[in-house]
C-alpha cells in the first residue's frame, strides 16, 4: 500500500511518517476471500408444523352446529 504523507503539514519527520503510514495501513480494510462452505446442507423439504397443513380448524366446534 502506497501512503502519500507529502500533504501533511508540518512535513512529519521520517518517523513520523513511518507511524502514520503504519497507522492507516493497520485501519485500511483488508480484502477478505469468502471461504466456501465444504458441509453439505440438506436441501430437502421438511414438515415444518405450520399451521395450515394441520387438520385441527376443520375439527373445530362451528357456532350453530
Amino acid at each position: 500500500m502506497n501512503v502519500n504523507v507529502g500533504s501533511i503539514t508540518p512535513n512529519p519527520s521520517d518517523e513520523e511518517a513511518a507511524a502514520i503510514a503504519a497507522a492507516v495501513t493497520m485501519m485500511w480494510p483488508q480484502p477478505v476471500l469468502a471461504q466456501q462452505n465444504s458441509a453439505k446442507t440438506n436441501e430437502s423439504w421438511r414438515f415444518s408444523g405450520r399451521w395450515w397443513s394441520d387438520n385441527s380448524i376443520a375439527r373445530r366446534i362451528r357456532p350453530g352446529s
